[in-house]
């Protein structure tokens, strides 16, 4: 069995994401974005709550209503998004935000690995904006 790295959650939040900037100018109701991306409404109404809570986006309910992004594209970035949906994106427990200090930790001869591992994830994911994955994919 194959254990992805990044959740279903963290790709869909992704995907609504970039499909709210490609139809920015005003609310766009949740029912439009799942049939435009193939998602079920109720799979997305269980990640927008984490994205509005988090300042990601902004809702209104009733007729017209929907979400939209509370900034411009350009200044959100992919690993911006996958922390609110994925909670974290350390590769090993011991490094998790909050995590209780590893008892191995001053012997383990790992550490230095996952920590490096953990930078170079951030750093790619911190330097992917939504405008650019609107833009290009890339």
């Amino acid at each position: 069995m194959v254990k992805a790295v990044i959740s279903t959650r963290g790709r869909y939040a992704l995907r609504v994401m970039i499909d709210l900037a490609e139809h920015a100018g005003g609310y766009t109701p949740m029912k439009e974005v799942a049939a435009r991306q193939g998602i079920s409404l109720k799979y997305l109404e269980q990640i927008m709550p984490a994205l509005s809570k988090n300042g990601l986006v902004e809702g209104i309910h009733g007729k017209g209503g929907g979400y939209r992004l509370t900034r411009s594209p350009e200044e959100y970035t992919a690993g911006e998004i996958l922390r609110v949906t994925e909670g974290d994106l350390a590769p090993v427990a011991c490094l998790a935000c909050g995590a209780e200090p590893c008892g191995r930790a001053e012997n383990c001869k790992t550490i230095a690995l996952w920590r490096g591992y953990q930078e170079l994830t951030d750093e790619y994911f911190d330097g992917v904006t939504l405008a650019s994955l609107v833009g290009d994919g890339k």
